[in-house]
C-alpha cells in the first residue's frame, strides 16, 4: 500500500521528511521551496487517493503560484504540529 492511499499515513510520511530535512539543517526557505516542487509534481502527475487529496489536488489546480506556495506552506505547517 501506498503512503498516498491514507490521508494519515501520508501526513506521517510528510512529518517525518520534514524533520529528517530541519535535522540535516534545511532552513525554513529551502523547506518551502521542496514544499511548492512536491505539491506541483502530484498536482500534474499524481491521482489522488483519497478525498483529502482530491480536494488539495483541486485546490492547486485553481490557485496561481502565490496561492500554490500558500498550500504548500500549510501543508508543511499541518505536519510540523505532529
Amino acid at each position: 500500500m501506498s503512503v498516498l492511499d491514507n490521508w494519515e499515513q501520508w501526513k506521517s510520511f510528510l512529518g517525518d521528511s520534514l524533520g529528517n530535512a530541519e535535522g540535516d539543517g534545511m532552513t525554513n526557505d529551502a523547506i518551502s521551496d521542496v514544499a511548492f516542487q512536491v505539491g506541483d509534481y502530484l498536482a500534474n502527475n499524481v491521482d489522488p487517493k483519497n478525498e483529502q487529496e482530491r480536494v488539495l489536488s483541486d485546490l492547486w489546480n485553481v490557485a496561481d503560484e502565490q496561492e500554490q506556495h500558500a498550500i504548500a506552506n500549510v501543508m508543511v505547517k499541518l505536519v510540523q504540529e505532529k
